[in-house]
């Protein structure tokens, strides 16, 4: 036996105990990798599997609700107005642990449980079982700070509202099926559109020769043309984004956090297109904490942002400014993953306040460690992710040529590991999770449980990277 009465060869995860009362609770290792719940003591939960003088439990999403009624640190909460924030998506699961260990001292918020609709498809997740990893996570660290739990990218409505019902706290919406790509029609034809728009008449009175006060930036006007644009391209957006608010406010009275994400558009977002939205989500009484705009330049998936850094800058700071103008809400960095170029200027142009989202790079950390430590296994991985790639890339935005990534058999075993980091191949790897969790899903698992340490390490390191780029520091915590 060992400490907190486990038999020989369990692992125990020591920041992970916790007393309350006459009971301990530990998340514990098997030795075949699986891990449960410990308690000894007066259990307040039922149907555990009986062991030494405690018993185990499953880390089902059952329990993971049921553990947030005994240590109510363990519940998502919003996001502290004062604070920035950053999203750390895990399509595996098992990262919770390594971000928290690259936020701790920051002060910034994490948002813990973070995952879209699509990317739950694509790894047989759901909403509950992403919540649950977070949950278990933070648990096994000991990490009290809080956190929260964003349903990421809903196009529908019924899916915020599932997500609601389990308790998510963040709601990013994503109304890009109703945005129209303006810049492909014609003045005629745009004309038209406008015309048909139930609005019309009031948003021709309301922005026409209409001057907006805009601190550093001066007055904004909206010429004919301008107001044109802004109304057709975002006016359905708007009037989605309004309907999922008030949907998901009925669901959750005691308040959430809602952000509007049209960052996956074709065409970038004009500062006069983000005073429109903001204004008329505001006019709507919808409360927004953060607004993602679809920024100039290549905003890509695994790699760093390509572009002119001076338009970039310009827009940029023009975006913040309308933010600060509008109520102070935070602007979004999406597709957030390994932008290191652009993190000092938006923590600079929105002075601290902003939110950004990553994923896929946690998941080819994992990679990284599966490269570092058995070759054969990456080698079938990088295979596969080739063979699916023409199918995996149609709903991102990424410029990966797989004809650019050299043979893998000509590769040496001790240069797998820079292929992850390469720009054709990381993309490739980047969108080929869905097929690889499906056929090595449980080896993959397996594989990282016996490489914990160095996993969450990889983790730390890579994460922590992120926000030193964004400039935060223990002054801020």
């Amino acid at each position: 036996m060992t400490i907190c009465g486990l038999p020989a060869g369990w692992q125990l995860y020591e920041h992970s105990l916790q007393k309350r009362r006459n009971t301990t609770f530990c998340v514990v290792m098997r030795p075949d990798g699986e891990k449960r719940l410990f308690v000894r003591g007066e259990s307040p939960f039922f149907g555990g599997a009986p062991i030494a003088d405690g018993a185990i439990y499953s880390l089902t999403p059952q329990m993971a609700h049921d553990l947030t009624s005994v240590f109510p640190w363990l519940i998502p909460q919003r996001i502290p107005v004062d604070r920035p924030s950053f999203g750390f998506g895990d399509r595996l699961g098992l990262a919770t642990p390594g971000h928290i260990r690259g936020v701790r001292g920051t002060g910034v918020f994490p948002i813990l449980a973070q995952q879209s609709v699509r990317e739950n498809a694509r790894t047989g997740r759901t909403f509950d079982q992403v919540l649950a990893s977070a949950i278990f996570g933070a648990f096994q660290e000991g990490y009290t700070s809080g956190f929260g739990a964003d349903a990421d990218h809903l196009k529908l409505i019924e899916d915020a509202l599932e997500a609601a019902d389990l308790g998510y706290t963040f709601f990013t919406c994503d109304p890009s099926d109703h945005v129209v790509g303006v810049e492909k029609l014609g003045q005629e034809e745009l004309r038209k559109c406008f015309s048909a728009l139930a609005s019309a008449d009031q948003w021709e009175k309301e922005y026409l020769d209409h001057p907006f006060a805009v601190e550093e930036l001066g007055e904004l006007r909206f010429s004919e043309d301008a107001l044109l644009r802004a109304a057709v391209k975002y006016g359905d957006a708007v009037k989605f984004a309004v309907k999922m608010y008030r949907s998901i406010s009925e669901r959750r009275p005691q308040g959430f956090d809602y952000e509007i994400s049209v960052d996956e558009t074709d065409y970038p977002t004009s500062p006069l297109e983000h005073l429109f939205v903001a204004r008329e989500l505001r006019r709507h009484g919808v409360e927004f904490v953060s607004l993602a705009p679809r920024f100039v330049g290549a905003m890509e998936k695994g790699v760093d942002w390509r572009g002119d850094l001076d338009q970039f800058k310009l827009e940029l700071h023009a975006h913040a400014a309308i933010a600060r103008s509008l109520g102070g809400y935070r602007l979004s960095l999406h597709s957030g993953s390994d932008k290191f170029s652009l993190y000092p200027l938006i923590h600079q142009a929105t002075r601290g306040k902003w939110h950004v989202k990553t994923a896929g790079t946690s998941y080819l950390v994992a990679l990284e460690v599966v490269a570092k430590n058995d070759p054969s296994f990456f080698r079938e991985i990088l295979k596969l992710s080739l063979s699916v790639f023409d199918a995996a890339k149609k709903s991102y935005h990424i410029s990966a040529d797989p004809a650019r990534i050299p043979a893998i058999e000509t590769v040496s075993d001790d240069e797998l590991a820079g292929l992850v980091d390469k720009h054709d191949s990381r993309q490739v790897l980047h969108v080929g999770y869905g097929s690889v969790l499906d056929q090595f899903g449980d080896r993959l698992k397996e594989f990282l449980a016996d490489h914990e340490e160095e996993h969450y390490a990889r983790l730390t390191k890579h994460l922590g990277r992120h926000l030193q780029g964004l400039e935060v520091t223990d002054e801020q915590a």
